[in-house]
């Protein structure tokens, strides 16, 4: 136990009070960042030769600050059900979307809005509007609603066939009634298939890294330029790092569907497919120039693929003499085909090329 005495008390110290009064000052020149002394170790920081890379990372988060400060404001909140009478007292929400047109039309997931009766949302500014359901489209997971304001900040919808695996990927939602929540990451796979709550087979989904939470869903992902390259549809519960986003040129697609016909009118083969590189070896064999085909995951029995001979394993690498090297494209073409019209379609089955006649039915008559 250290005694006092009065000594110490009028400015005589014992030699222990000095050495520990050096010790003090030494700490407060450190804390304060004074010079020290030539022979005291130097601090645990990044070193000359190590501030390039952190300059790099300094300018990685100027990037995603930068991004969110322009997107944030086009992200909402959406709440379904009962509309709340005071927008102050609201806290929560069913789930994200994010402003496509300043118009108020909203781009958000199937899942958020489906069933609900009432439609509210919330931008970050602090205020609330009612919504109206436009429409939606359970195959991909999107909905479109318009909420009742005009003049409203809005994001672009960018090119996902652009994108590629690293890729840097921001996505920003609204979890739990967190405004502007963002996490980072980069696209880990394309083309990825995955069943939605409902067990409907959703196609050509982005995969990538940036942590998700259940409110995320209908919140946009977007690259390093702000403009929107997917919707953030879903994660796997218990696993790490997984999240998957509908791709944006599928959300234009539907976006256009649902706005001039007010439902998605599409041609119906009766296959899961996904997107597949087309090795080198096979494009000089069937002399191609395509890099990629869409490959035949399952056939649905008795559609109209089965019946016009389409297996399991078929690669489709044209449609009535149209190039086929995405599920967009596949999708976009039947999109475009008259429903019940006999249609060409060109697969590769081991070392043959066939043509084979399907009639494509409409989507949801099979349902």
């Amino acid at each position: 136990m250290v005694e006092f005495n009065q000594k110490h008390i009028v400015g005589e110290p014992a030699r222990e009070y000095e050495d520990m009064d050096d010790i003090t000052r030494r700490t407060l020149n450190v804390i304060n960042n004074a010079t020290g002394e030539q022979n005291s170790p130097g601090p645990c920081e990044v070193g000359t030769a190590e501030k390039s890379n952190v300059e790099l990372l300094d300018a990685y988060s100027r990037a995603v600050i930068t991004v969110v400060e322009a997107v944030g404001p086009a992200v909402v909140s959406i709440a379904t059900g009962t509309r709340p009478k005071n927008a102050e007292s609201e806290t929560g929400g069913a789930g994200s979307g994010v402003i496509i047109a300043p118009d108020g039309y909203i781009l958000t997931n199937d899942h958020v809005v489906h069933g609900s009766k009432s439609l509210a949302v919330s931008l970050t500014n602090g205020t609330t509007h009612a919504a109206a359901l436009v429409g939606t489209d359970p195959a991909t997971d999107l909905a479109v609603i318009r909420a009742d304001s005009a003049n409203v900040p809005f994001a672009t919808l960018g090119d996902s066939a652009s994108l590629h695996v690293g890729q840097l990927v921001i996505a920003i939602g609204n979890p739990f009634g967190f405004q502007s929540t963002v996490s980072t990451g980069v696209v880990s796979a394309l083309g990825r298939a995955l069943r939605s709550r409902e067990g409907r087979l959703i196609e050509n989904i982005i995969q990538h890294t940036a942590p998700l939470n259940p409110g995320n869903s209908g919140g946009p992902l977007v690259d390093s330029r702000g403009r929107i390259v997917g919707l953030n549809t879903a994660i796997i519960m218990g696993a790490q790092g997984i999240g998957f986003s509908i791709p944006s040129d599928t959300a234009k697609w539907v976006v256009s569907q649902l706005l001039t016909l007010g439902r998605v009118r599409r041609g119906y083969l009766g296959i899961a497919a996904q997107q597949r590189p087309l090795s080198r070896r096979m494009s000089r064999f069937f002399n191609l120039t395509q890099a990629s085909v869409v490959e035949v995951l399952s056939v649905t029995q008795g559609g109209p693929a089965a019946q016009g001979g389409i297996r399991k394993g078929d690669l489709i690498v044209a449609m009535n003499g149209t190039d086929i090297t995405t599920v967009d494209m596949l999708q976009k073409f039947l999109s475009d085909w008259p429903i019940d019209t006999p249609v060409k379609v060109s697969v590769l089955r081991v070392q043959e090329r066939l043509e084979i006649d399907v009639k494509p039915s409409e989507a949801g008559a099979h349902e």
